[in-house]
């Protein structure tokens, strides 16, 4: 899988949505090798979306078309100043991944100095949260190639997700919280209550 993060602030939350909506039903149907898309807007104003691919030349012929370039003139305009991208050719899931059915989505990006310490913990975490958070349908990490990392989680509401952190975690899932915690620095949270999941039809 490969993995194009793209972000920013926004300065029109509608505009921006219709034209991701355009996007799924007139171009998505003609790129071969797109999996979905997981975007939406934070109460504070900023756009996110993960945009998944089966391999990095189906993303790089997908921005090669004319109609994605005359897509992304207009769709770009409902930003408010710079749009930043980042290309993830390493992608770690857990759980049953990713779901169009999810009610809540939550993205963490922040920084690693050890990728492959990152993929263990998630491996040995992936049984223990699933019986301690059932809320937790499953995610992704895409790695940036310079040390940051986008990771995206998916729930069944935000609902569940408030009380599921309310929880005191049993003493296994603890250890491993702070191992996490040690194997990646200056997270950032983006909490997306009306998240925006597309995938091909």
């Amino acid at each position: 899988m490969f993995v194009q993060v793209i972000q920013g602030k926004i300065a029109d939350v509608d505009g921006l949505r219709s034209a991701v909506e355009r996007w799924r039903d007139t171009i998505a149907p003609n790129v071969a090798g797109w999996l979905g898309t997981t975007g939406g807007a934070t109460a504070d104003g900023t756009a996110i979306a993960v945009v998944r691919f089966e391999s990095a030349e189906s993303a790089r012929e997908s921005s090669e078309r004319p109609e994605q370039n005359r897509w992304w003139e207009e769709a770009s305009r409902y930003f408010a100043g710079e749009v930043s991208f980042h290309d993830c050719p390493q992608v770690l899931t857990f759980l049953d991944g990713g779901s169009d059915g999810a009610g809540f989505v939550q993205i963490i990006q922040g920084r690693t100095s050890d990728p492959d310490r990152m993929r263990e913990l998630l491996e040995r975490s992936g049984k223990a949260l699933q019986e301690f958070r059932p809320e937790i349908i499953g995610g992704l990490v895409a790695l940036h190639g310079d040390g940051g990392f986008t990771q995206v989680v998916y729930f069944t509401s935000e609902a569940a997700a408030r009380e599921g952190e309310r929880r005191e975690a049993p003493p296994e899932l603890q250890e491993l919280d702070q191992e996490v915690a040690t194997a990646f620095t200056d997270a950032t949270f983006f909490d997306l209550t009306r998240p925006w999941l597309h995938s091909p039809r």
